[in-house]
């Protein structure tokens, strides 16, 4: 069992920077990747970026060079940098556990979910 809480987000003009933060607490022992998604009602459910538990990144096309992933062992947080925002990055972002077992990924758990608006 695990449990993710988010701060971060907000509202932010075209060009401009946003982090968001994603708190894990429970049983972080079974959790082998932290992930970011995105769902905005216009566009299709995406995984934005991910960060498995050696350090291995990997992020959209649509996103790379602009957004970074990272993780604070130490207070058991993953963050997500996003910089040089454009309006096609407004959503609702939510962040994500997962084990990996050798034929699936399992959802541990997910964050409540933090609105990204970007305007023009």
């Amino acid at each position: 069992q695990v449990q993710l809480v988010q701060v971060g987000g907000g509202l932010v003009q075209a060009g401009g920077s946003l982090r968001l933060s994603c708190v894990v607490s429970g049983n972080i022992r079974n959790i082998d990747a932290m992930a970011w998604e995105r769902q905005a009602p216009e566009k299709q459910r995406e995984l934005v970026a991910r960060i498995t538990g050696s350090g291995d990144t990997d992020y959209a096309d649509s996103v790379k060079g602009r957004f970074t992933i990272s993780e604070d062992n130490a207070n058991n947080t993953v963050f997500l940098q996003m910089n040089s925002l454009k309006p096609e990055d407004t959503g609702l972002y939510f962040c994500k556990a997962e084990r990996n077992f050798p034929n699936s990924i399992v959802a541990l758990g997910w964050g409540q979910g933090t609105q990204v608006t970007v305007s023009s």
